[in-house]
């Protein structure tokens, strides 16, 4: 063409506009994109050139008898049945080729909708709980500990808290399970900014995991008046909501009859975080009382 120039390069060409010429142009920051797209292109086109050189070679070889002076139709129709087989192998190895990012795409683009019941069944939990930096956990077939290494309530809860990266909200009543505690102390390294909530009288009671975690540099706030502070909810990055009956207590978990709810619905989300602002603020300590009145018993 008149206004381009074609480059040539390792297996690959490029064309790109003569001096003078209105070139493309790119927004800051989409280099990783376009450069993934120009890999996933590439890829799909040597596909595409691999499968239609193998068949037309065949092809290539039946039509010389076609091709003759005289040659029947039948020769005429061999060869368009050949053509017609080169285009299908090639449909069919890009069909193969766009699969997994098709797959991929459906599963980003689905909202998350899980519920979890309890009592969860007990199961080792160890693989999950890696701080940053520490060895690679040993396959549970190497485990030593006794329990079953399997998929349960409590397990894919601590995966729905896990999955945070940039934030934490618990908003809590009582909160002791240790599994849950060292989770939310693993977040906290990573660098996820980590606040929690809870009732006064309860984070007190042996086993508590609040002091833990206030000693672990995480902020924690709890009230003051005469109710209960008796939510029982998380947020994770401000995106997938964790509520339902569950105390986050070892007797809950192992005993009781609970249910869980994790969801990704951008309205329940803003929701349940306006009530977490409303309350951080409203637990700010410097409104504290000296002097609170008792809580009325339940």
């Amino acid at each position: 063409m008149g206004d381009r120039k074609e480059l040539s390069g390792a297996g690959s060409a490029r064309v790109e506009p003569s001096p003078g010429s209105a070139g493309p142009t790119f927004q800051p920051g989409c280099a990783q994109p376009l450069r993934a797209w120009r890999g996933r292109g590439q890829r799909v086109a040597s596909t595409w050139r691999g499968v239609i050189r193998h068949v037309s070679g065949a092809c290539l070889v039946r039509r010389r008898g076609a091709l003759q002076p005289g040659a029947s139709a039948a020769g005429v129709m061999e060869r368009l049945r050949w053509q017609m087989v080169a285009v299908a192998a090639a449909g069919f190895a890009l069909a193969l080729e766009a699969l997994p990012w098709l797959l991929r795409r459906l599963r980003a683009g689905r909202p998350r909708r899980e519920v979890l019941f309890f009592p969860s069944q007990v199961t080792c939990t160890e693989a999950l709980l890696q701080a940053p930096g520490a060895a690679p956990a040993r396959p549970p077939s190497g485990c030593p500990c006794s329990l079953p290494h399997c998929e349960s309530s409590l397990s894919r809860l601590l995966r729905a808290l896990l999955a945070a990266r940039a934030s934490l909200e618990l908003c809590l009543f009582a909160f002791s399970s240790p599994q849950l505690g060292r989770a939310v102390q693993l977040l906290h390294q990573r660098g996820v900014r980590v606040r929690v909530i809870t009732d006064c009288d309860y984070m007190a009671l042996n086993g508590s995991q609040i002091g833990l975690l206030r000693k672990a540099g995480i902020q924690v706030r709890h009230d003051q008046d005469l109710g209960y502070m008796h939510h029982k909810f998380a947020i994770v990055d401000k995106k997938v909501l964790i509520t339902g009956s569950l105390n986050w207590t070892t007797q809950a978990i192992q005993n009781n009859r609970e249910n869980v709810l994790i969801m990704e619905d951008a309205t329940y989300v803003k929701l349940f975080l306006e009530e977490f602002e409303r309350i951080w603020e409203e637990f700010n300590p410097t409104k504290y009382s000296f002097f609170p009145q008792k809580k009325r018993s339940r």
